[in-house]
C-alpha cells in the first residue's frame, strides 16, 4: 500500500499544505508527547510564517521537509531534517558539539500508520542528509518523549540508538526527552 505514495521534498509554494499537515499532526491524540509546539500556537501563526516555513524547508542546506504524497495529491506524512552546525546552539539551548542532522516533525496520518510510510519517509530524509555537500553530517539525531514508547521502538528498529543524553521538555520541565542517534554509515 505504501508504494502508491511518493516521498519528496516540499516546494516553496506549498505552504498551505505544510500548514494543513502540521495542524492535523497537532490535532492527533499523540501530539502532546510528539511535538514541542501546541495546536493553539500553530493556529495562531500568520500565513507569512507558513510561507517562510515552506520556503525554508524546500531548498538549501539548513532544513528539508519530506512528505508522503498520494496519487490524489494528498499528503499523508512528513518528516523534517534540520542541519545543526557544530558550535551553534540547539532549541534546548545546548551547544551542538558536531555537525549533525536533527529529525523533527515526524507524523503519519492514522489511516496510514503501520503501512511502511514512516520508514520510507526516513529513508528519503536520511538519503538527503548523508548526501549533503559541505561539512558532512557526523550523525543524525532525534528526541523522543518518555511517554512515547511506540516512536522509540520504531526508531530503534531502523537503527537509532539511545545516546544516554536526556533533556527536560521545555513546556513541561518534569518530563524528559531521550536523544537517539544514528551514526553516519
Amino acid at each position: 500500500m505504501s508504494d502508491q505514495y511518493v516521498m519528496r521534498a516540499v516546494r516553496a509554494d506549498e505552504w498551505e499544505k505544510v500548514k494543513e499537515l502540521r495542524i492535523s499532526a497537532l490535532k492527533d491524540p499523540a501530539a502532546p508527547v510528539a511535538f514541542l509546539e501546541t495546536l493553539d500556537q500553530a493556529e495562531a501563526r500568520t500565513d507569512e510564517f507558513w510561507q517562510d516555513r515552506a520556503r525554508g524547508a524546500s531548498h538549501g542546506r539548513h532544513a528539508r521537509q519530506f512528505v508522503a504524497e498520494g496519487p490524489d495529491g494528498e499528503w499523508v506524512g512528513s518528516v523534517t531534517v534540520l542541519v545543526e552546525e557544530g558550535g551553534t546552539t540547539d532549541f534546548f539551548e545546548r551547544v551542538v558539539e558536531r555537525t549533525q542532522g536533527h529529525l523533527v516533525g515526524v507524523f503519519v496520518r492514522p489511516g496510514q500508520r503501520g503501512s511502511g510510510l514512516t520508514q520510507r519517509l526516513f529513508a528519503a530524509a536520511l538519503e538527503w542528509a548523508w548526501a549533503l555537500e559541505g561539512p558532512a553530517l557526523d550523525r543524525v539525531r532525534l528526541f523522543v518523549h518518555e511517554e512515547n514508547p511506540r516512536a522509540a521502538a520504531f526508531y530503534r528498529r531502523i537503527g537509532f540508538k539511545a545516546s544516554g543524553h536526556v533533556v527536560p521538555v521545555p513546556a513541561d520541565p518534569g518530563a524528559k526527552e531521550f536523544e537517539y542517534v544514528l551514526p553516519r554509515p
